[in-house]
C-alpha cells in the first residue's frame, strides 16, 4: 500500500512546485586560493571573498584549439568591499597516458599501465614486432587527499595525493582490435608535492594498486572523496551473469587471471573504496552490499553513513545505502526510489515529482561475498524472455530488456544484492531512467544534483525498454539530456512504513538543467546546441565556491565541455574544451588543500569522432591529434590553474 505524505512531505512538494529551486545565499566570507598560481595574488592577499564567477569561453573553431586541452576562460573574484578581480585560468598535465613516469622504487612506469592478477605487465601483441604493454586511453575517477602523517622521499613542499582510475581502454595497438571491458581497470596513487607558496602540483610517484585482492576492476567510471578521505571508486556496466558468453569478461578474466573462466560475473558490479597510505601506496577494498548495479558515482552525505548512488544503464534507477556506522561501508541497508507520481516532463519549468523509497534489504559486504563466491544465477532466480504464461512469473524489464523472473524460496536477498535490478523492479521501483551519471551535493541548501546524459530508450513511451510501471513517462526523448535537483530531509519512511535512519534522504526530483538537441547539425557537426550543456556525466558542486561544475560525455558535442554553472545567479559559463571526439573525466572539486582549490579534469578517447562530424573537420583535426595524444592512445590527467 502507498503511504501517505506527511505535511512535511507535502511542504517540499509545494517548496519545489511554487519556489524558486535554489535560494540566493548571503555571503561566502571564506578565503579562496587556485591553485598553480605563480604569483598567488588570493593567497598572499587573505582577503574575504564575497563570490567567484567563471567567465565563459567561445566554443573552439580552429583546428589548433581543437585539438588539444583549451581553457579561455577566466575566475572573477568579488571580495566583501565589491572590488573585483580577474584571473585567468589554464591546464596543467601531471602526465600523458602511455608516459613513462617515476614509481617508489627509483625507476619508471608506465602511467595508465595494465597490470595482472601476478602483477606483471599485460602485453599488447596486437601489431607483430611491436609488444608493448597496454595503457589506457580512459583516464576517469580522480580525487585528491592528504594523509596525516605521510612521508614520501622527494618531496619538499606540502605532501598531497591523488587518486586516480582508468575506465577502459579502446583498442589495441593495431587500431582495430576493441579492447573494451577487456582489460582489468588499473587504479593509481600520485604523490604530489604542491609548492606552499604557489600551490602548484608536481609528479613525484606513481603507485598502481594491487586490486587481485578484490579479483580486479571491472571498467571503473566515475568517482568522489569520502568525509574520511578514501577513494570511492565505481564498477559500471555490471555483467549479466546469465550471459554464459560475456565476451568482454572472459577477456577480462583471460587478461587478468591468464584463465577466460576464472571470472565470475557476480564478483563486479559492486562499489571499491581506496585508502591512501602514508607511503604513497594504496590498499583497495569492496563493498558488496551496497547493490549490483551500473555504479558511476557515489555520493556520501555529512552524516557520514548515506550514500546516494547513480547507475548508468537503460532501466536504471536512484539507489540510496544507509549504512549502519559512520564511515564505515561494509554493512547497511539498501533503498532505491519509487516515483509517487509520473515524469512526463524533463524541462527547466516542469513540475516536480515526489519520491519514495523501497527497501531492498540489509546485508554485510562478508556476507553479499560469500553468496557471490557460491551461488550462479539460476540458483537465484529463474528468467525467461519469453512469457511462460506461468502466473508465479513477474513481467519487469532490466537492462533495456524485457523479462520474466520469479525468486526462488529463501533467495531474496541474494536477489536484493546479487541481482539487484531484476529485484528493484520485482518490488515496483522506478527502473526506467537511462544513462543516469554523476551526483553531487549541495550541503547548505540540501540539494542532490544528479546528471542523465540521454533521457531516452527506457524514459520515452513507445520504447522497446520503456516501463510503464516505473512513471518515467517522456512523449519524446531529449538525446542531449539533463541535470537534476533532489530535494532531501529526514524523517522519511520506506514503502513498509519503516523508519529510514538518514537526514539525508532524496524526497522531491525537479529539473535543473537541459541541453537542445538540434533538428540539423551545425557548420561543425554538433547536434546539439553548443552554448547549451549535452549529455552530463560527471558532477562536483563547490560548496565554496557556489558552483555546479558539470563534464560532458557527449555524442552530440564536436569538442566536450567543462562548464560552471552558478546556482545562486543562474550564469552557466563555458571553462574549458577537450579535444575534439574526447569526453570531460575525473572531475573533482577540492575546496582546501593546504589553503588551497583546485579543480582536477581528465579527458578519455581523443579522437572518437561523433556520427555527425563535419568530415572537413575531422581532416582538419586528426593528424594534430593523433600528434598530441600518441596516434590516439595517450589522454591527459591534470588540473586547471591559474595563468
Amino acid at each position: 500500500m502507498k503511504p501517505s505524505h506527511s505535511p512535511q512531505r507535502r511542504q517540499l512538494l509545494q517548496w519545489s512546485l511554487g519556489a524558486p529551486l535554489l535560494p540566493l545565499s548571503a555571503s561566502l566570507a571564506s578565503t579562496l586560493s587556485l591553485g598553480g598560481c605563480a604569483t598567488g595574488p588570493l593567497s598572499s592577499q587573505r582577503g574575504k571573498v564575497q563570490s567567484v564567477a567563471f567567465t565563459s569561453m567561445p566554443a573552439p573553431t580552429e583546428p589548433q584549439a581543437m585539438s588539444t586541452m583549451t581553457v579561455q576562460s577566466s575566475m572573477v573574484v568579488t571580495d566583501t568591499a565589491g572590488r573585483q578581480q580577474s584571473f585567468p585560468l589554464s591546464y596543467a598535465s601531471f602526465f600523458t597516458t602511455g608516459d613513462q613516469v617515476p614509481n617508489a622504487l627509483g625507476g619508471q612506469i608506465l602511467a595508465g599501465g595494465y597490470f595482472n592478477a601476478k602483477g606483471e605487465p599485460i602485453m599488447d601483441t596486437s601489431v607483430p614486432g611491436q609488444s608493448r604493454q597496454f595503457f589506457s586511453d580512459c583516464p576517469d575517477g580522480s580525487t585528491l587527499t592528504t594523509v596525516k602523517g605521510a612521508s614520501v622521499k622527494g618531496v619538499k613542499g606540502n605532501l598531497v595525493f591523488a587518486v586516480v582510475q582508468f575506465e577502459y581502454t579502446s583498442f589495441a595497438n593495431d587500431n582495430k582490435t576493441k579492447m573494451y571491458g577487456q582489460l582489468p581497470s588499473p587504479i593509481a596513487v600520485l604523490t604530489l608535492d604542491q609548492d606552499p607558496s604557489t600551490g602548484k602540483l608536481k609528479l613525484i610517484q606513481y603507485h598502481n594498486v594491487d586490486t587481485a585482492p578484490v579479483q580486479g576492476l571491472w571498467i571503473t567510471c566515475g568517482a568522489s572523496l569520502s568525509p574520511w578521505g578514501t577513494h570511492l571508486s565505481s564498477e559500471e556496466y555490471q555483467p549479466d551473469a546469465f550471459d554464459r558468453n560475456n565476451k568482454s569478461l572472459k577477456g577480462f578474466s583471460r587478461h587478468f587471471f591468464g584463465d577466460a573462466n576464472v571470472a565470475r560475473a557476480y564478483h563486479y558490479g559492486h562499489m571499491p573504496e581506496v585508502s591512501v597510505q602514508a607511503d604513497g601506496t594504496g590498499r583497495i577494498t569492496k563493498h558488496y552490499c551496497m547493490g549490483r548495479i551500473s555504479h558511476e558515482l557515489v555520493e556520501v552525505m555529512p552524516d557520514e553513513r548515506t550514500v546516494f548512488m547513480g547507475d548508468d544503464t537503460n532501466n536504471g534507477g536512484y539507489f540510496a545505502f544507509v549504512a549502519d556506522r559512520p564511515r564505515d561501508l561494509s554493512s547497511g541497508t539498501l533503498y532505491v526510489a519509487r516515483l509517487d507520481g509520473p515524469l512526463t516532463q524533463v524541462r527547466a519549468d516542469a513540475p516536480a515529482v515526489g519520491l519514495e523509497w523501497v527497501r531492498l534489504g540489509h546485508a554485510t559486504s562478508d556476507q553479499v561475498r560469500a553468496w557471490a563466491d557460491q551461488y550462479q544465477p539460476e540458483d537465484i532466480l529463474d528468467m525467461t524472455r519469453t512469457d511462460p504464461k506461468d502466473d508465479r512469473f513477474t513481467r519487469i524489464w532490466a537492462n533495456g530488456k524485457k523479462e520474466w523472473i520469479r525468486i526462488k524460496p529463501g533467495m531474496e536477498m541474494m536477489a536484493a544484492f546479487l541481482e539487484t535490478h531484476r529485484y528493484a523492479a520485482l518490488k515496483g521501483a522506478s527502473l526506467g531512467f537511462s544513462k543516469m551519471e554523476g551526483t553531487t551535493l549541495n550541503a547548505r541548501d540540501k540539494i542532490l544534483y544528479s546528471a542523465l546524459s540521454y533521457c531516452k530508450d527506457s524514459m520515452v513511451k513507445g520504447n522497446k525498454a520503456h516501463n510503464p510501471q516505473a512513471r518515467v513517462d517522456l512523449s519524446k526523448a531529449l538525446n542531449a539530456g539533463a541535470v537534476m535537483a533532489l530535494k532531501l530531509t529526514d524523517g522519511l519512511k520506506d514503502t513498509e512504513g519503516q523508519a529510514i535512519r538518514s537526514e539525508w534522504m532524496p524526497v522531491v526530483i525537479k529539473t535543473l538543467l537541459v541541453g537542445e538537441d538540434l533538428s540539423t547539425p551545425d557548420r561543425l557537426g554538433n547536434s546539439a546546441h553548443a552554448d547549451r550543456i549535452a549529455n552530463p556525466d560527471n558532477l562536483k558542486f563547490s560548496e565554496t565556491m557556489r558552483v555546479l561544475f558539470i563534464g560532458e560525455d557527449s555524442g552530440m558535442h564536436v569538442n566536450n565541455f567543462l562548464w560552471a554553472y552558478h546556482v545562486d545567479t543562474g550564469k552557466l559559463s563555458r571553462v574549458l574544451s577537450t579535444p575534439v571526439g574526447a569526453e570531460s573525466t575525473g572531475l573533482h572539486a577540492a575546496e582546501d588543500v593546504n589553503g588551497w582549490t583546485y579543480i582536477l579534469s581528465n579527458f578519455q578517447h581523443p579522437g572518437e569522432y561523433i556520427k555527425t562530424l563535419n568530415p572537413e573537420v575531422k581532416r582538419s583535426v586528426d593528424g594534430l591529434l593523433k600528434a598530441n595524444y600518441k596516434q590516439l592512445h595517450g589522454a591527459s590527467v591534470g588540473y586547471l590553474t591559474l595563468s
